[in-house]
């Protein structure tokens, strides 16, 4: 389950593993209700969610009906494996704006795409607030550009010496 305030995502795990989205209900304590007698006996379920500002009454909602529920820590929920080795395929437009810019550039550019994520993914695991989250990551965003763009300037100075 995905808990938000006002909704609650729905999934599934089948005994074969197939997963399948059940859609999104209105937190409310009768759609839980209805949920639970949709899928069954309630002893018969496990139901799980990542903790969060919506606190533990859904906890004490499916417990009650009878449903094992375990709340997780943020930071156990698995993520999907990102290879940082792998390059996405650069399309058409991409590629023209690209043309005649030195693969120096390009390589840092992609490094600090990297680096900005992992901090952006490490500080909202850690639970910071958006407005802080977005405020590092455009300082280290505005360091990187800074740093391109000087790489660029000797670059260009460096091409017309020659």
């Amino acid at each position: 389950m995905d808990v938000h305030a006002e909704t609650i995502a729905v999934a599934v795990v089948e005994q074969d593993g197939e997963v399948r989205s059940l859609g999104v209900i209105p937190n409310r304590a009768e759609s839980v209700r209805k949920l639970i007698r949709k899928l069954g006996a309630g002893e018969h379920l496990r139901a799980c969610y990542e903790a969060g500002p919506t606190g533990y009454v859904l906890y004490w909602q499916l417990t009650e009906l009878g449903v094992e529920c375990t709340v997780v820590a943020p930071t156990l929920v698995p993520v999907k494996a990102w290879s940082y080795r792998l390059r996405p395929a650069v399309g058409p437009a991409l590629r023209k704006r690209q043309e005649g810019v030195p693969e120096e550039i390009k390589e840092m550019a992609w490094k600090a795409q990297l680096r900005l994520r992992k901090r952006y993914a490490r500080l909202a695991a850690a639970g910071k607030e958006q407005c802080k989250i977005t405020t590092a990551v455009g300082r280290e965003l505005l360091g990187f550009i800074w740093a391109i763009g000087v790489k660029t300037e000797a670059a260009a100075r460096r091409a017309m010496a020659a």
